[in-house]
C-alpha cells in the first residue's frame, strides 16, 4: 500500500467513514453540507443496511449506508464506482424500502410518512437525461409538469458526479466544496490540505490514516482496495474491448470476469450479485 490515506471509493474505506457509529459525526457534517441548509442533522441512528423483500423469492437490497435523523427522516447513502445501465431504476427500487418500512398494522394508520432521501455518490459521469449537465449536483423531486413546481416533496433523489467536481483548493469555499474535494482527492493526498481546517476533517484525517490501522483491518482494506482496482480495471478494458471489436459480447464477458474475480476475492455472492446488477442464480452460474 503506497496511499497515505484511505480511499473512500472502496467498500471499506467508505464503510469505515461514513458507516459506522464510531464516526457518525463524519456522516452528520458531510449530510449538513450536502443539503447547503436545507437540513439540520444534529444526531443520525444507523438502520439495518440489508433490506429484505416481501416474499422469500423477492430480491434484496444491501445499502452502503441506511439511517435516520432526529425527526425520523430517512437516508440511503451509496457509494457507486461502475456506470448501470438501470442505475437510475435501482435508486427508485431502494427507495420502497424505507417507505414500505413505515407502514403501521391496525386501522388507525392515516399513511403519514416522514421524508426519505436516496443519494447516489457517483464515481462516474452519469447519462440518462443528465449527459450534457456541467454541474455535478443534480437533486430530484415529483414535479408538476405544467407548473413545474415540487408536487411532492418527501422523496428525494441527490446524485453527485464525483468526476466532474474540478475545484481546486484554493478555491474551496462552503464545506459541500470541502466534503467533495475530500471525497474525489484523499486516497491521493500525502498531507492534510490547509483549507480542511475544522474540527470534523481533523477526525477524518486521523481515521483515514492507513498505517494506523490495525492488522486486520488493514487486511480488510487491502482485499477492499483489490476488489475496487479489479473492478476499475476490468470495465476499463471491456470497454477498450467493445470498440476494438464494435460488440457488446465484449462487456457481457467482461461482466462476468469481474464477478468471478469479486467471488475469489471472497465476496458473498448476494453481495456480488448486488455490485454487478446481476441475480443470485446467474452468480451461482459462474461458480
Amino acid at each position: 500500500m503506497t496511499e497515505r490515506y484511505i480511499n473512500p471509493h472502496t467498500d471499506f474505506g467508505f464503510k469505515r467513514l461514513f458507516g459506522s457509529e464510531f464516526n457518525k459525526e463524519l456522516l452528520i457534517s458531510f449530510l449538513n453540507a450536502l443539503f447547503r441548509g436545507e437540513q439540520d442533522v444534529k444526531d443520525v441512528t444507523y438502520l439495518n443496511s440489508e433490506q429484505l423483500g416481501d416474499r422469500a423469492d423477492a430480491r434484496r437490497a444491501i445499502f452502503d449506508v441506511y439511517c435516520e435523523n432526529q425527526k425520523g427522516e430517512k437516508f440511503i447513502v451509496e457509494m457507486q464506482n461502475v456506470y448501470q445501465e438501470f442505475f437510475k431504476d435501482r435508486t427508485i427500487y431502494y427507495s420502497t424500502f424505507p417507505i414500505r418500512e413505515q407502514a403501521q398494522r391496525g386501522g388507525n394508520w392515516d399513511f403519514h410518512l416522514s421524508s426519505v432521501y436516496t443519494i447516489g455518490l457517483l464515481n462516474f459521469n452519469f447519462a440518462e437525461g443528465l449527459e450534457e449537465a456541467q454541474h455535478w449536483h443534480h437533486e430530484v423531486k415529483l414535479m408538476e409538469v405544467d407548473t413545474k413546481k415540487v408536487f411532492y416533496d418527501k422523496l428525494t433523489y441527490i446524485y453527485v458526479e464525483i468526476p466532474k467536481f474540478d475545484k481546486t483548493e484554493d478555491q474551496l469555499v462552503t464545506m459541500y466544496d470541502k466534503w467533495m474535494f475530500v471525497l474525489k482527492n484523499l486516497s491521493v493526498l500525502m498531507e492534510r490540505p490547509a483549507a480542511l481546517q475544522e474540527r470534523v476533517f481533523t477526525r477524518l484525517f486521523e481515521q483515514a490514516e492507513v498505517s494506523k490501522f490495525n492488522a486486520q483491518d488493514r487486511m480488510l482494506y487491502e482485499d477492499s482496495v483489490n476488489a475496487y482496482r479489479d473492478i476499475i480495471n476490468a470495465i476499463n478494458t471491456a470497454k477498450k474491448d467493445s470498440f476494438a471489436e464494435g460488440r457488446a459480447e465484449g462487456i457481457e464477458f467482461k461482466t462476468v470476469e469481474i464477478a468471478r474475480k469479486m467471488l475469489q476475492r471472497g465476496m458473498a455472492v448476494e453481495e456480488v450479485a448486488e455490485l454487478m446488477d446481476m441475480t443470485v442464480q446467474e452468480i451461482k452460474k459462474i461458480l
